[in-house]
């Protein structure tokens, strides 16, 4: 028999956003997996879970225990959430880390332990069994060229950074800020800020930038997600500066879909949430299959040319 061995667990959306949900009866030869998620703050992280989650149900639940914890994007809650999934014998972790200094180390234990690791979405300072998520890079310089495009090389930028310090953050920054510079170094990037993935704080941001930067000198809001650029959206419309000012956002909600065609958003890019990916290759590995060191998940761009094509598509 397979030594990868246990039991299936039912999880309530009160319990995920609380934290931690537990199994508290375990039956025997069943596959254990641990899913780390680095918070739930985000409809795409919600999603990100409930689809993995779905297919783990509909697929595996005969033959695997699923336990889910969520880090509340605290980093230090998440190397104690997967300190606690390693004590309790998981053979599997899935792990979404929320920033990748903070979670290597607990990372490497597990893998020195022969605990087989998949990461989605945001990556770890240290080799992992397979990577499972769309190319950030990739989306950087594309978003930057678009930008470029947009603003015909000239032009100014604010940018709405996501969570400090997670690699999905480092790799939108540097890719679109090397693109630009590179393309088209008439525009300029004059104002940036920390929006951690979230509607209130991006909104709060583009409120302080619309009093900082009157009419004509601030033209694009680059956004590192659909929920953060619709805040900003939300705020330029309130001020009455949407036809001044141009957003483009990542991950491809269907809200931001709308917005495109409603002309409120110039464009997105659509970010994959690594699911039913994540399960599904957690029971590869479960069956001993071996997977590519980095599997890239697709990505396209959605602006007002190709919107009708994507819309009712979106999460």
């Amino acid at each position: 028999m397979n030594t990868l061995g246990r039991t299936v667990l039912v999880l309530t959306a009160a319990a995920l956003l609380a934290g931690t949900a537990s199994v508290p009866t375990i039956a025997q030869d069943k596959v254990k997996i641990g899913f780390s998620q680095g918070t739930m703050e985000s409809s795409w992280r919600v999603n990100m879970v409930e689809r993995n989650k779905k297919w783990f149900d509909e697929n595996i639940a005969d033959k695997a225990e699923l336990t889910i914890t969520n880090a509340e994007n605290n980093a230090s809650k998440q190397v104690t959430d997967v300190e606690g999934l390693l004590a309790s014998g998981i053979e599997i972790l899935v792990i979404s880390p929320v920033t990748a200094d903070a979670l290597t180390p607990v990372v490497k234990q597990a893998m020195d332990a022969g605990v087989k690791v998949l990461t989605l979405d945001r990556s770890v300072n240290t080799p992992v069994t397979s990577h499972i998520g769309a190319d950030n890079i990739l989306i950087g310089n594309t978003a930057g060229k678009f930008v470029c495009e947009l603003l015909g090389g000239e032009g100014t930028v604010g940018e709405i950074q996501g969570v400090a310090g997670a690699s999905a953050t480092v790799d939108r920054h540097d890719a679109f800020n090397a693109t630009i510079a590179k393309e088209c170094p008439g525009v300029k990037v004059v104002a940036d800020g920390i929006g951690d993935y979230v509607r209130e704080p991006a909104m709060r941001l583009t409120e302080d930038w619309i009093q900082r930067f009157p009419e004509g000198e601030l033209d694009v809001i680059y956004a590192h997600n659909d929920g953060m650029a619709l805040g900003a959206v939300a705020a330029l419309e309130a001020a009455g500066r949407l036809d001044d000012v141009k957003v483009v956002g990542i991950d491809g909600e269907e809200a931001a879909y709308q917005a495109i065609k409603d002309g409120k958003m110039a464009a997105t890019f659509t970010y994959h949430f690594v699911a039913p990916e994540g399960m599904m290759y957690a029971w590869d590995i479960a069956q001993g299959k071996t997977l590519d060191a980095k599997i890239v998940l697709p990505t396209a761009q959605i602006d007002a040319t190709n919107v009708d094509e994507f819309l009712g598509t979106g999460f």
